[in-house]
């Protein structure tokens, strides 16, 4: 059984795994730019992502997945969002807007449709051969 080791994806330190995908160093970073992020809000209640990480210098990626991780609730912050994963428009839930929805779902719908046909039992063709023979 070896030792579980990896390089941390944000510092690149090497670190023996546990219950963090990043070394500890990084844990203990993120959990600072989440207080900052959350005491930030509870005076700015009005204010939206853009503004959020200029203010505490957390990237929109990290506040976005405390979002996610449900470490930032959005009720009660009425301008708060986060980017589409397709086109980067803000949103408020999931993980696409809804027009990339949209065009996501007739996309598969699209291919469904085309490999139905393509699977669909090919029906025999009724060629008729007739052979006009001259009479002597």
């Amino acid at each position: 059984m070896g030792l579980n080791v990896a390089n941390c994806p944000r510092c690149g330190r090497i670190f023996a795994r546990g219950l963090h995908d990043v070394c500890p160093a990084c844990v203990k970073e993120i959990e600072n730019e989440y207080e900052v992020c959350a005491e930030y809000l509870r005076e700015n209640k009005g204010a939206n992502m853009h503004e959020l990480s200029e203010a505490t210098q957390v990237s929109i990626r990290q506040i976005t997945k405390f979002i996610r991780e449900g470490r930032i609730s959005l009720m009660g912050l009425p301008n708060m969002g986060f980017p589409c994963e397709s086109c980067g428009i803000m949103i408020r839930s999931g993980t696409l807007c809804d027009g990339c929805r949209s065009n996501l779902q007739k996309g598969i719908s699209a291919i469904k449709a085309d490999q139905e046909v393509r699977e669909r039992p090919k029906m025999p063709t009724n060629k008729w051969n007739f052979e006009i023979k001259k009479r002597d």
